[in-house]
């Protein structure tokens, strides 16, 4: 099922089970063909368009000074494992220095006037994972 909208109840368990740490977001983007805005405000574009033309500077402004930035961004070929005919288009890394501030972000005005709007006409389906680091056995500290 496709969907491009956070729960509040997600936000609520990540909240509690994430604690005050670092957390890196696993983003799976799929993107609209063309984007869909509401309004006519905007000139047509594909949905990858919209995402790094649009969506990513206007992030980057609302973000700035926040600590919290992409630390890895790549294009998927192809799905070795995973349902038949899931597909992403794009996976993206971004680091925030809490869950916490995450929430603040995506909760906040600037980010619902800014960047928001071109999030929602550049994706046809999402997917996004709250991950912290673990040790792993037998690695260095």
């Amino acid at each position: 099922m496709a969907t491009t909208e956070i729960n509040e109840g997600s936000m609520d368990a990540a909240a509690s089970a994430l604690g005050d740490g670092e957390v890196l977001m696993v983003n799976l983007l799929r993107y609209n063909a063309e984007a869909r805005y509401e309004g006519a405000d905007q000139l047509p574009c594909s949905g990858r368009d919209a995402y790094f033309t649009r969506y990513v500077p206007a992030f980057a402004e609302v973000t700035q000074g926040q600590g919290i930035g992409a630390q890895w961004v790549g294009t998927v070929h192809t799905a070795l494992i995973g349902p038949i005919g899931e597909a992403w288009d794009d996976v993206a890394i971004v680091r925030y220095p809490s869950f916490a501030a995450f929430r603040t972000m995506i909760e906040g005005a600037d980010y619902q006037a800014k960047a928001d709007p071109h999030r929602r006409a550049a994706l046809a389906d999402w997917r996004l994972l709250a991950t912290t680091a673990m040790p792993l056995p037998g690695a260095e500290a």
